[in-house]
């Protein structure tokens, strides 16, 4: 923990408070921090500031990175100096920094940078170490100290006087000039290399030592310092001196716009409301399909194109659209591997997923793209990768994503991006950590991703892709759900509209066709998709009724009653539909076709008629189809096991006539290689665990408490240990001070209680004779008597 952090955290008032909390969710996230110190903890820690930085606008980053190349303690004065730019434009991205955490004032008004910010840059500005982290080295003894000083024509002193003079002399533009004239030929050409393109480079380490030459004359001059004997590094001073005071580090504070277009908002509108339909009657025709026919997977992992292909014919759809709703299921866990059935099948999550309306699952299908961790549609080299393969991008394939659609959620109302290349540089603008590369090549397909889903219709994003682009969560790939994402008040209200045109009702012509005029619902598409074929698909779709049709819709289990009664609720049925469904279903099952296991034969009828009524062998489901045959619903194996154990002495037979003899050896294990998931994972179906969402409290009502907490502790003094010394008698001495750091330091430790209860705690507060801590198992604030508890114990994760 910084205690700076903690010192400037103590002089905020509520409001600056609150907008430090509002601005990282990771901070208040459970279990929420209750004191100042257990907050700055959390603000400082490395990941969650690296995480934070990840959301900044470039300019943001550009400020940091430049006070990170003058040093830990700089004022905005001389901030603002270096980088040529007014006070007042860089005071408005400082104080950005300041309402994120990434930096703060000290006491003299000096701007401090949070630990974590340094780690994105181990050169910021391209600058090294300042020159005093060479001159106080122990690799720099005091005898090469004074040599240095001597070289340099500066007076013997003290060891900092001498630093200090070395210092001064090397970062004065003027005094190194005048040095650099009686330097040998070359060494201006190869100090500019390590200004501009430093300052770590590779050299040969064997002129360092050559008499005359420019490296040993810079060496000897404090210009260049060598870690290594074919490393070479310049300091900090040295490089701003050669670059001249005319050299300011980038400032880009306005962000490059787009070219736009006008479009028309209601064309917009009505495309959304035609397209995000679409999508989830797509998704759940694909899983059925995938009911019936599990999807094998690669040995590499992912899922071979052929298998996409025919997924694709089979569901009427799109390959691209196929490739996209392959990535979003599984994500959405709607789809897992299954061992049994030896592919990809839906889940039980899926048939929970079918009962719900249409807009639950639309956002069930958003929420899984918007933390989707690859493209199904980005291109390398020209082809598509492996559905569901491995994607080394990872999580940065879902920040392009969020960043490309916040720039477009960023434009006028009513306008089109008509500019790919202005879009790319717009997303870099407001997310610079992302690879420049990488958001080029995954950008057109995250737009293409998005037109599918209804989230960008004419190059302008819908309203609903409003919604989404505007939510700060986002989750993770490996999370089940994210119900901050699936149940957002404004999401569900794009999603409920989204999908109010959809139509429940067909139109049924006579000559044995049904017309949807607009976007179907999913069960009218279901409905329809079971007893007819799809012609065509759009503004209107059309399905024909044939014979084998409604044959497939009673093969599945239909009646003719059940059929026309379901036809007759979404549209009147013409007398030749009629006509065809009972003359269908009157000739359907002429011919039965019966699955048996195995035959038993005889040429005795009565020895056969013996066995079929054998009580003992009930189990085997003995049928008489002839006086000399017998079927069996066990296989071979079983049932000439269950015979030899009732005094029977049957033998095996091959399908070809012959009896053979069977060997009894050892089992052998299955061959094969193991089929893996991404990553070398293996997904398999799980129980469904029930989701509580508990949002995070109000960043103002937390901001307000954590203030009044700390003005209690304060009072407070040291009254921590006495009430534990006094209430929980039942501890010892040392147990006693492990629970004292639960409250004063929000350690973890495992108690129990007298009833023998266990709980994991953490951050606890004392509240009269109880302790109220957060409890891991209940996932929540709890008190638990003082007395009443009997061991503490350090827990360890």
């Amino acid at each position: 923990m910084d205690d700076h952090l903690l010192g400037w955290l103590k002089t905020l008032d509520e409001e600056r408070l609150t907008r430090v909390l509002a601005n990282r969710p990771d901070a208040i996230a459970p279990p929420w921090p209750r004191r100042l110190d257990t907050l700055a903890q959390r603000l400082g820690n490395g990941f969650a500031v690296m995480g934070v930085m990840r959301g900044l606008p470039l300019p943001a980053l550009e400020v940091a990175q430049a006070a990170l190349a003058l040093g830990d303690r700089i004022g905005l004065e001389e901030l603002a100096g270096f980088m040529g730019a007014p006070e007042a434009e860089l005071a408005r991205w400082v104080d950005l920094l300041f309402d994120h955490a990434l930096a703060w004032p000290d006491d003299e008004g000096r701007i401090r940078l949070a630990d974590g910010v340094g780690h994105w840059w181990t050169a910021p500005c391209g600058l090294g170490e300042p020159l005093a982290h060479y001159l106080n080295s122990w690799t720099v003894s005091a005898d090469a100290l004074r040599a240095l000083a001597r070289t340099l024509g500066l007076p013997q002193g003290s060891k900092q006087q001498t630093v200090t003079g070395i210092t001064e002399l090397l970062s004065d533009p003027g005094r190194l000039g005048a040095l650099l004239e009686r330097s040998p030929e070359g060494t201006e050409r190869l100090l500019e290399e390590f200004a501009w393109d430093g300052p770590i480079r590779d050299v040969d380490g064997g002129r360092f030592v050559l008499p005359g030459s420019p490296e040993k004359w810079a060496g000897d001059h404090g210009l260049l310092f060598r870690p290594s004997w074919n490393t070479a590094e310049m300091p900090r001073e040295v490089a701003l001196a050669l670059r001249g005071p005319g050299y300011h580090p980038p400032f880009t504070p306005c962000a490059p716009e787009p070219v736009t277009v006008p479009v028309d908002p209601e064309a917009v509108d009505h495309l959304m409301t035609l397209t995000a339909p679409h999508m989830v009657e797509r998704c759940a025709a694909m899983l059925e399909n995938t009911a019936k026919a599990p999807l094998p997977l690669l040995k590499a992992g992912g899922i071979g194109v052929r298998e996409v292909r025919r997924l694709a014919r089979e569901t009427g759809c799109d390959e691209e659209e196929t490739r996209l709703l392959l990535e979003i299921s599984a994500v959405a866990r709607l789809l897992a591997w299954d061992e049994p059935a030896g592919g990809l099948v839906p889940t039980e999550k899926f048939d929970r997923w079918r009962l719900d309306d249409a807009a639950t699952r639309l956002r069930t299908l958003l929420s899984a793209w918007w933390r989707m961790e690859r493209s199904s549609l980005r291109r390398i080299s020209g082809k598509y990768g492996t559905v569901l393969g491995d994607d080394p991008a990872g999580p940065s394939v879902a920040h392009v994503r969020r960043a490309v659609l916040g720039v477009l959620a960023r434009l006028p109302a009513s306008t089109a991006c008509a500019d790919l290349a202005g879009l790319v540089e717009s997303a870099h603008w407001h997310a610079p950590l992302l690879d420049r590369s990488l958001l080029a090549e995954c950008a057109p397909a995250a737009l293409d991703e998005a037109r599918m889903l209804g989230l960008i219709a004419y190059d302008t994003i819908t309203d609903l892709g409003r919604a989404l682009a505007a939510l700060d969560a986002a989750g993770d790939e490996n999370d089940d759900a994210v119900p901050s994402v699936e149940n957002d008040p404004a999401l569900v209200e794009c999603s409920a509209r989204a999908l109010a045109g959809v139509r429940r009702n067909a139109l049924f012509g006579a000559d044995l066709t049904a017309v949807v005029t607009g976007p179907p619902s999913s069960e009218l598409a279901e409905l329809l998709d079971r007893t007819a074929e799809r012609e065509s698909r759009g503004t209107a779709s059309v399905w024909r009724f044939t014979p084998a049709s409604v044959r497939r819709a009673m093969d599945a289990g239909y009646t003719a009653e059940e059929l026309l009664a379901d036809l007759t609720e979404v549209g009147t049925i013409p007398q030749p539909l009629d006509y065809l469904v009972r003359d269908v279903a009157r000739r359907h099952g002429e011919v039965t076709v019966t699955t048996v296991a195995c035959i038993v034969q005889a040429s005795d009828p009565v020895l056969l008629a013996e066995i079929a009524g054998h009580r003992r062998l009930s189990r085997l489901g003995l049928r008489l189809l002839a006086p000399t045959v017998l079927v069996s619903a066990v296989p071979a194996d079983k049932t000439l096991a269950a015979l030899r154990e009732n005094g029977y002495a049957p033998v095996p037979v091959e399908d070809g006539g012959e009896i053979t003899v069977r060997r009894a050896r050892s089992d052998e294990p299955r061959g094969g290689r193991l089929i893996l998931l991404p990553g070398g994972r293996v997904a398999e179906l799980e129980q469904p665990s029930s989701l509580v969402f508990e949002p995070p409290p109000d960043p103002r009502e937390h901001a307000r408490r954590l203030l009044a907490t700390e003005g209690e502790s304060s009072r407070r003094g040291g009254r921590t240990w006495a009430v534990i010394g006094r209430m929980a008698s039942r501890l010892p001495t040392a147990q006693q001070s492990l629970l004292g750091f639960v409250v004063d330091r929000g350690v973890r430790a495992a108690i129990t209680l007298t009833d023998g209860v266990t709980a994991t705690i953490s951050h606890g507060e004392l509240r009269g004779g109880a302790l109220d801590a957060w409890c891991e198992e209940a996932g929540d604030y709890l008190e638990f008597p003082l007395a009443d508890i009997v061991e503490v114990r350090g827990a360890y994760t």
